[in-house]
């Protein structure tokens, strides 16, 4: 029998399509990776009787990056960014996901993919097809692997789908291959040119990575071009008349030259009418008006309704509507579409709906009385968003899910709905040569907003009780000062309407974006959910316009976007579309980087030097003056004798340890602490910044260098490797109060407690002979020891010493360690050819030209 593999998105609806597709009748085994599960059963396929084996992914299995070197901020000029080599890697190396999915494969003569139907989804497509390509033959021929394209996880249309077997698109996929690509040359070339000028300069940078995205950029300068517009805003004063008339009730007139902006020339007109006691009704008419019910509902417009209407950010929502539509509850909620097709089933719709108890009642009375739903446009992707399946209120917790539900429904009903209609009437005055108006309006019909109630009538107006050519005393008329107001500050609703209309982003990509320049402190979210730039976000953008103003405006990335179209559509050449817009960008690059002192000139305006910034902390290990402590994101110490800056751990807490010194490089020792019961461990700044020795990484500390002498170091307080992680050592801590003992792995965040009260704990050279791990010594005072006969010394393996077992306070932690000694991971830190014995005899690196042959 022959087999077929398929392959979906997330592992959620793998087991929803599985379940459609076996009829309910498949069985269920947990992947070899431990995040997917693989479902089997057997059914026909192309004619014969097969075995399907359904499993998924979890986004995409590869993601771009630089290769080798290019990959280290300190040591390439971003400028090669440009043109430098790029390789496809494992997106999750944790996941092991290429050999997950090699291993199902074998066997298989088929293989067929339910990735979402959009352009990435073409993407992951082949590489799932590369992924499986050593175990199924001919895996990227047309006989051997099919597309499902579906809108929506029901039955119906999962089985149409598996019926109506398509194949990949590689011209789609191709477009996103080249955006990813543009992104990361153009993003990683900027961001770290800027990243590292700026934080080395300026100390109240309140951002860790100061980034630069060809669609993010853009975003945020559409946010910065309405503050620009608020900030150069100058008020003027106006004057208006304002005249009442009638008697209960009495009636405002509006004024047909609206306002004035000279007073004089006001005070004019208002006297022309004062002269008059009646004012002339020339006419008054009256006709029905309509407002029409929504278009059918696409991303963009959830996006914008939900941030306006419900509160919640286009992030949160296309989150919320992306675990909504793979539990069945509604269709694919990425699409630009805004019309029903012809042969969708809007009546089947409406009746899953009608029994639910919060607009049942109105899906009933649509049910009996329904509209045609108003043209809009077809993108040829997929059908507007829709409810398929009903839930109720305790299904969905409440909760923004539920209201994003809510809305989909009543939106859905809504366009089905008749038109709003309302009667306006309008009374036309005359008061000597003036002409004023008065206008009414009076609900006939709610029509759709009788299930979108948040677009309901606001209340009927009194009708204008006067008929043509009657006279009416005039009760009141006055001159109204008033003033011109700045404009609001944009709301997400407002820019995801400007990022659409610009072609920056996608659908699914739009809301990333306004994450983003949240996320990087660029931007403020205030009350109606309004976006108000930061200072830093401020002065990029300025200094973007200042340098080259294509670097924030839309049209450079609407034009990539048109560019990357072509290639989805087979019209333009991937490689020549590519190497076009990188070099573009490149050439812009470089600009940036001659004319920097344009935008640095902005910042030196608005943020303080690192010179005049911080506190004196430690003493520098080249001209042994006090460091300067930045305590603002990113925390740093800046040595202003050398112009020398280093980063510090983010998060916790820092201070000088004991004023001891690194000897390697002399600078003081700092520790770093995440609480008095978190992981903490002593660093040099110089080595956290460069590592020493090649096997001994960046931003790593004490804990982690081999240095063979030291007494901080993993060759000196290393006990064994750690029982939960396969890469960490576990480490004494000596930084907290000598009574705190702990070990704490250097990789992962296993921390044991150890040996309460104890005076001094010393790591021995010796090992365990049961595991391996090295020996340790526990000294106490004589009133506190807690050993038998009044000892207050003892020398043991803190895993295996039985006199050991009650000090320590993970004991779960303890049979595990003792449960893994045939698997080695006991293995001394000292005595085994592992951790600490890697670049013993290698000379440090990146360290100062006196101390290059330390260890010859």
């Amino acid at each position: 029998m022959k087999s077929a593999l398929m392959v979906a998105e997330k592992p959620s609806l793998a087991a929803s399509l599985a379940n459609i597709l076996s009829n309910g009748k498949c069985s269920s085994r947990k992947g070899s990776n431990n995040a997917c599960s693989v479902h089997e059963w057997i059914g026909n396929f192309r004619g014969e009787q097969v075995r399907f084996k359904m499993t998924s992914v979890c986004g995409h299995v590869m993601g771009l990056e630089f290769v080798g070197k290019y990959n280290s901020w300190d040591k390439v000029d971003p400028a090669e960014l440009f043109t430098c080599p790029t390789e496809k890697k494992e997106s999750a190396p944790n996941l092991r996901m290429l050999y997950f999915l090699s291993q199902e494969a074998k066997g298989c003569e088929y293989l067929i993919l339910w990735l979402d139907c959009d352009k990435e989804g073409e993407n992951i497509c082949f590489e799932v097809m590369s992924a499986v390509s050593g175990s199924i033959r001919n895996v990227f021929s047309n006989r051997v692997t099919f597309r499902a394209k579906f809108s929506a996880i029901t039955e119906k249309d999962i089985k149409y789908a598996m019926e109506n077997l398509i194949h990949p698109n590689e011209n789609e996929a191709k477009s996103v291959d080249a955006r990813q690509e543009l992104d990361l040359r153009i993003g990683c070339a900027f961001t770290r040119f800027q990243t590292k000028f700026f934080q080395g300069k300026y100390a109240d940078l309140d951002a860790s990575l100061i980034s630069y995205g060809p669609c993010q950029t853009p975003t945020l300068g559409f946010c910065v071009q309405r503050h620009d517009e608020i900030q150069t805003f100058k008020p003027e004063n106006f004057w208006y008349i304002q005249v009442t008339v009638g008697e209960n009730p009495e009636i405002k007139l509006d004024w047909s030259r609206v306002r004035i902006f000279e007073k004089e020339v006001a005070c004019m007109f208002l006297n022309k009418v004062k002269d008059h006691k009646e004012a002339l009704v020339e006419s008054v008419t009256s006709k029905e008006m309509f407002k029409g019910r929504p278009q059918a509902l696409n991303t963009v417009e959830l996006m914008r309704a939900a941030s306006a209407g419900l509160g919640i950010g286009p992030h949160s929502a296309m989150q919320i509507a992306e675990k909504l539509y793979t539990r069945g509850y509604i269709s694919y909620p990425r699409t630009e579409t805004t019309q029903y097709p012809a042969n969708f089933d809007l009546i089947g719709v409406v009746k899953i709906l009608q029994s639910s108890s919060e607009f049942g009642e109105e899906a009933r009375n649509i049910l009996h009385d329904m509209n045609s739903p108003r043209k809009g446009t077809d993108h040829g992707d997929h059908p507007p968003i829709t409810p398929m399946k009903l839930a109720s209120r305790s299904e969905l917790d409440g909760g923004d899910t539920w209201r994003v539900y809510d809305y989909i429904c009543r939106h859905f009903l809504g366009t089905i709905s008749r038109d709003l209609k309302y009667r306006l009437t309008t009374a036309k005055f005359k008061i000597g040569s003036e002409s004023f108006t008065n206008t009414s309006s009076v609900l006939i019909d709610p029509g759709f907003t009788k299930v979108m109630t948040w677009q309901a009538f606001s209340k009927n107006e009194i009708i204008s009780p006067f008929t043509a050519s009657e006279k009416v005393k005039i009760n009141d008329v006055r001159l109204v000062e008033s003033q011109t107001g700045p404009p609001d500050y944009l709301t997400e609703s407002e820019l995801i309407s400007l990022m659409e209309k610009h072609g920056i982003g996608t659908d699914a990509s739009i809301p990333v974006h306004i994450n983003n320049i949240c996320q990087r402190n660029y931007v403020t979210i205030g009350g109606g959910r309004t976006l108000t730039p930061t200072n830093l976000g401020i002065v990029l953008v300025h200094g973007y316009q200042k340098i080259d103003p294509e670097l924030v405006l839309p049209t450079m990335r609407s034009a990539v976007e048109q560019q990357l179209n072509l290639i989805a559509h087979g019209s333009a050449d991937f490689r020549s579309v590519l190497k076009h817009a990188v070099e573009i960008f490149r050439l812009k690059f470089l600009y940036f980087v001659q004319n920097i002192s344009n935008m640095d000139i902005l910042f030196e305006a608005t943020f303080s030097s690192l010179s005049s910034s911080g506190k004196s902390m430690s003493r520098c290990g080249k001209c042994r003056r006090y460091m300067k402590y930045i305590q603002s994101k990113p925390s740093r110490l800046h040595c202003s004798q050398c112009d020398e800056t280093y980063t510090l751990p983010t998060k916790g807490v820092v201070r000088v340890y004991r004023e001891l010194k690194c000897p390697l490089d002399d600078f003081e020792l700092l520790a770093w602490s995440n609480g008095a019961k978190g992981k903490s461990y002593p660093l040099c700044p110089y080595c956290y910044n460069h590592p020493p020795f090649r096997d001994m990484q960046k931003n790593s500390g004490c804990n982690s260098c081999p240095h063979p002498t030291c007494a901080h170091s993993l060759s000196s307080l290393g006990v064994s490797s750690c029982i939960e992680c396969d890469r960490g050592v576990l480490v004494l801590d000596c930084t907290m109060s000598p009574k705190n003992w702990k070990l704490v792995c250097n990789f992962c965040d296993v921390i044991i407690n150890c040996f309460d009260d104890a005076i001094k704990v010393n790591v021995e050279g010796d090992s365990c002979e049961e595991c391996g791990a090295q020996q340790v010594t526990a000294i106490y005072k004589s009133e506190k020891t807690p050993f038998k006969d009044d000892i207050t010394e003892k020398k043991g393996c803190i895993f295996c010493f039985p006199d050991f077992s009650p000090l320590v306070e993970k004991h779960k932690a303890v049979e595990m360690r003792r449960g893994q000694g045939t698997r080695g991971r006991g293995r001394s830190v000292r005595g085994r050819g592992g951790r600490s014995n890697r670049g013993r005899n290698k000379p440090p690196k990146d360290k100062m030209a006196q101390l290059a042959a330390y260890f010859v």
